[in-house]
């Protein structure tokens, strides 16, 4: 008979207590468990057996996980809980500090700052007083200070290093954010007492009905109009943070009175490509990004940039890039397919567009170079390469979409790519 592998759980162990303990971690966490999924799993677990942490691992993921999106929370929750549950403080207390900033020499990996907080949750930490905070004479003012720069820290922090938390404050700030853009001049043209340009037409069926007299001049201006907005983002596994955050702000530009564009048109892509524009169009947010998600089968999986775009050049460029679209590309570019189609793709892309912008989150790292060949191969075909991150890059991106001569980090990377 083989000799089984223990689980790292205390002696005595109550495997019911702890899996229900587990499930409100990962509830707290952000995967929406209730009372029977607990009840399910217990009964799995009791069915099933295991011998191996790894089958233990894949019964409960199949009792708790039911998105892709969720496959990375659950993933942390379970290696820092199934570790050893008595020792769970202070564990999480000599790993906070590590993943509590930005700026520290180790990141906090995906998912892991919120599994941090759903399973410290209600454990009180100690932390040292100050001398202001025990007269007590200033915490209003203290209060004031933190509030305005726990707000710039959000602006600038980066997506995937994120909790739980500041997801929700991001999403709120998202959904005040804007995308304006400047009209176009049409070649047609509409009547207006200031224009510059005579209408003839108008100017003499006026002194026809004056009997040929002419009293007037008709003036006209060219009419405005405004440009389609296409968005193709990149749901790969190491973009699946990057795009739900994306996506959520995208849901707010589509949803928008008066922001000047004629239509929005949205695409995921990683394995294939997928058109959520309809979805969109759901007023409630979490229900037009829950029928995105169930619309895309292949978030957090690989990347065919290069397949993807042969299939949008093919199937939807002469639908949706009409009258000078503007197209947002959001990705890593990291692409293991071949460089030359997808050079190829991408200048086909960009010779439909008015204005080829890409959003790439890797632009955040100070010594970020295009040696990934799917960056070398796409850099040359895009008017604009900017950085894609946080929501302060959101904001400048607002700022600089109506630019014609902005092209953001690409001359700064042509030069090192060609030296």
């Amino acid at each position: 008979m083989a000799e089984q592998i223990p689980l790292d759980i205390p002696e005595n162990p109550k495997l019911a207590q702890n899996i229900t303990h587990f499930a409100r971690a990962l509830r707290k966490a952000g995967l929406p468990i209730g009372t029977g999924r607990v009840v399910d799993a217990i009964r799995a677990v009791e069915a099933a057996g295991f011998s191996e942490k790894q089958d233990f691992y894949w019964t409960l993921h199949a009792c708790f996980v039911n998105r892709p999106e969720h496959r990375t929370v659950f993933a942390q929750v379970f290696r820092l809980y199934w570790r050893d549950p008595r020792y769970l403080e202070h564990m999480m207390s000599m790993m906070l500090p590590a993943i509590r900033g930005v700026q520290e020499e180790r990141k906090a990996d995906a998912g892991e700052k919120r599994a941090a907080e759903a399973l410290l949750d209600g454990v009180e930490r100690d932390q040292p007083e100050t001398s202001e905070e025990q007269e007590g004479e200033t915490e209003l003012e203290i209060d004031a200070s933190q509030t305005t720069s726990s707000e710039e820290r959000l602006r600038s922090l980066d997506f995937e290093q994120m909790s739980t938390d500041e997801i929700a404050q991001a999403k709120r700030l998202l959904s005040r954010l804007s995308l304006p853009v400047k009209p176009i001049e049409s070649r047609r043209s509409q009547a207006s007492y200031i224009g510059h340009r005579i209408d003839r037409a108008r100017t003499l069926r006026a002194a026809m009905r004056q009997g040929g007299e002419l009293h007037d001049i008709a003036k006209q201006k060219p009419r405005p109009r405004w440009p389609n907005l296409v968005v193709l983002c990149d749901i790969s596994g190491s973009m699946s943070q990057y795009s739900r955050l994306i996506l959520h702000f995208l849901h707010t530009v589509s949803n928008a009175k008066g922001a000047g564009w004629a239509k929005v048109h949205a695409f995921t892509f990683g394995t294939q490509l997928t058109n959520i524009t309809r979805h969109l169009h759901h007023r409630d947010v979490d229900a037009a990004l829950a029928a995105a998600g169930a619309e895309a089968q292949d978030w957090e999986g690989g990347t065919r940039i290069g397949d993807c775009l042969h299939a949008f050049n093919r199937d939807w460029s002469r639908r949706v890039m009409g009258q000078g679209a503007v197209v947002l590309l959001i990705s890593d570019g990291l692409d293991r397919g071949a460089p030359e189609a997808l050079a190829k793709e991408t200048e086909r892309l960009h010779l439909s567009a008015r204005r080829l912008i890409w959003l790439n989150p890797l632009l955040r790292w100070d010594g970020f170079a295009p040696k990934a060949q799917g960056v070398a191969a796409m850099l040359p075909h895009v008017d604009s390469f900017r950085a894609g991150h946080s929501i302060a890059s959101l904001e400048d991106l607002a700022t600089v979409i109506s630019a014609q001569d902005d092209v953001g980090e690409k001359a700064r990377l042509m030069s090192a790519l060609s030296g």
